[in-house]
């Protein structure tokens, strides 16, 4: 799957040895969502129980709770210099936070539906957002105004994210497909499904932005090359039929893995290239719903539903 990007030269060396550091509570409801800083200081959190957190990632410790979202909040995204947050509510709106100020800057509305999960472009001057109405909406973060609106799906979209330049979005949805999309027309450039077309439950770009990672309600993660349309890789083992786990990429010197959360309350981590279960981390009290790696060091957040509102950080050997 493209050398550069899954092997970094000579494959991974040993196993990833992630052990448990820190067990945050704070939140009351289910915790949906959790991202580490691009800076890597801080964690932010989005729960059910309508706030957003931020933590010290390094002394695991509650720093501040941003409240103003009248329902639950599904998602969470740094800008990416660490100044902003930008949280997705059931509420129908996106709300853009600045860190240091500590205080809401913009509320964007006009999604009809649950907005399920929001994005910046690496620029962070556009927002890009996900809903249950069955659009993606693209927004100016200075005006908080939605600049485009894209009739993404046919059902539910479940994830959305900009690539490393900007210039494309994927988008992913209940209706099956994966979808690239060109940020500055607004053009859908391909569609990715597979012959099964399960419900596509998460999607993100790989690092270097060459490959997508698409979790679906089959149990398996699925690694595209979006420009051949090829399915490269699948990676099995975990439990997700239900919900909107999401997973992501561990890139810690020349090692490469694939992390996800699983509804059998493990988080899961794969080798990119052999697709093997390196290691399996063990202590959340119900499903994993989302999962973080640190942008620099060997570092993983994972966060857990109603039955265990907890986020917890593990750390391997870096």
């Amino acid at each position: 799957a493209g050398g550069e990007e899954t092997s970094g030269g000579g494959g991974n060396t040993g196993k990833p040895n992630y052990r448990l550091k820190f067990t945050l509570e704070g939140h009351e409801k289910a915790v949906a969502s959790v991202k580490f800083s691009p800076c890597g200081k801080y964690l932010a959190s989005g729960s059910a129980d309508k706030t957003v957190m931020l933590w010290d990632a390094f002394a695991g410790e509650h720093i501040f709770k941003f409240v103003g979202h009248s329902h639950g909040v599904s998602d969470v995204a740094w800008s990416t210099k660490s100044e902003y947050i930008c949280s997705a509510s059931d509420d129908q709106t996106i709300r853009v936070w600045d860190v240091l100020e500590r205080q809401c800057l913009k509320i964007l509305t006009g999604h009809t539906s649950y907005v399920f999960n929001c994005s910046f472009n690496p620029q962070s001057n556009l927002i890009v957002s996900g809903s249950f109405d069955e659009t993606v909406r693209i927004w100016d973060v200075k005006s908080g105004k939605c600049l485009r609106i894209l009739p993404a799906h046919s059902d539910p979209v479940t994830a959305v994210q900009f690539n490393r330049d900007g210039t494309l979005i994927v988008t992913c949805s209940f209706d099956g497909l994966c979808r690239i999309w060109d940020t500055a027309t607004g053009q859908c450039l391909q569609s990715l499904i597979d012959d099964d077309n399960p419900p596509v439950s998460f999607v993100t770009f790989s690092p270097n932005s060459k490959f997508i990672l698409a979790g679906s309600l089959d149990n398996k993660l699925r690694l595209w090359n979006y420009t051949t349309g090829k399915c490269l890789k699948t990676y099995t083992g975990h439990t997700n039929q239900k919900f909107c786990i999401i997973a992501t990429f561990a890139v810690t010197g020349s090692n490469r893995w694939v992390v996800s959360g699983s509804e059998d309350k493990c988080v899961y981590v794969w080798d990119v290239q052999t697709k093997q279960i390196v290691q399996k981390l063990e202590g959340h009290k119900d499903t994993v719903i989302g999962v973080s790696c640190h942008p620099k060091l060997s570092m993983i957040a994972s966060c857990a539903l109603t039955l265990d509102p907890t986020i917890r950080i593990w750390v391997g050997d870096s």
